[in-house]
């Protein structure tokens, strides 16, 4: 029996070699079937191009039901949308998706906090805030990211936006040195920890670099470079490429994603990334991470069983 982990494309060429060839065997009595092994691989091929429409079909399905303006009414993007400047939108969410993590209710309730804290307008509070105001956020508590760590964001921000072009071109800079969006994170968190800082802030921003998944920052460069009709991502960016950007990988979206057979790496780590990535290319390979709404909604959902 041929094996089950060929693919579609695999099976096509064996099919080509097998039906221009006369196969002979050295081993005396045993012949080659080449007819069973044939129907074989059409088999597989069938049942490998069932699946992957299936897939295609559940993927899309919930894409288009999630993809839509009330999905913001309830997920943290909801900060950034408050804003109209494209400085207040990219720090906002960049703020945001850096404490993204526990449940969402909790998430938008202290990103709402940071932005109040910032007199609801974090650029202007970024590039002229003092000592009173820089004290001021030094209440601000969300899980471990204290206020130490948030005052330090405040003035690697205002670094950034001052003396390096600001965000856009930090990330793009890192993207444009080999084409990769891996490239652009380790760029940033380079920059981003050039001035001095407390070393427990570290932890705050992923080192993909150590195969880390960099859950917040893909999740940043979503909101920030994918553009779709339901209005809920920005694409604000045009410097990267929604094609190269990589899946926002958290527990939701790792087990859907087990449970499709589009993951089988058990760690949700940069690697685990690159291979869900890789897997969702085949299905829309110049917007893979649009199926994010779909994983992750599913998981949040409970949508497991396909």
């Amino acid at each position: 029996m041929i094996s089950s982990g060929l693919t579609p494309c695999m099976c096509i060429l064996l099919l080509s070699s097998l039906s221009c060839r006369n196969i002979k065997t050295n081993r005396p009595g045993l012949a080659f079937n080449r007819r069973s092994a044939i129907a074989d691989l059409i088999n597989i091929c069938l049942i490998g191009i069932m699946r992957n429409n299936r897939l295609r079909t559940i993927l899309e399905d919930n894409y288009r039901l999630f993809c839509v303006p009330s999905f913001i009414e309830n997920d943290p993007v909801q900060i950034p949308h408050r804003f109209t400047r494209k400085e207040d939108i990219e720090i906002s969410a960049f703020l945001t998706s850096t404490i993204a993590w526990g449940n969402r209710k909790s998430i938008i309730a202290s990103a709402s906090k940071m932005m109040t804290l910032m007199d609801d307008s974090p650029y202007e509070f970024v590039m002229k805030a003092g000592v009173k105001e820089m004290e001021q956020i030094r209440s601000f508590a969300h899980r471990t990211f204290q206020g130490i760590d948030f005052t330090f964001f405040i003035r690697s921000l205002h670094h950034i936006y001052s003396r390096g072009g600001g965000l856009e071109k930090v990330f793009t800079d890192g993207y444009r040195r080999d084409r990769s969006v891996r490239g652009a994170l380790m760029h940033f968190r380079e920059v981003f920890f050039e001035t001095e800082h407390p070393l427990r802030t570290l932890k705050h921003v992923s080192d993909v670099g150590r195969n880390s998944a960099g859950k917040r920052l893909n999740l940043f460069l979503m909101w920030m470079v994918r553009r779709d009709k339901g209005g809920v991502h920005f694409g604000l960016w045009r410097t990267i490429p929604p094609s190269a950007l990589h899946i926002p990988l958290d527990v939701h979206c790792g087990n859907v994603a087990r449970s499709l057979g589009l993951l089988t790496r058990t760690q949700n780590d940069w690697k685990a990334v690159e291979e869900l990535t890789a897997a969702l290319r085949e299905f829309d390979p110049e917007d893979p991470v649009k199926y994010d709404f779909a994983l992750f909604c599913m998981g949040v959902n409970r949508i497991i069983k396909c």
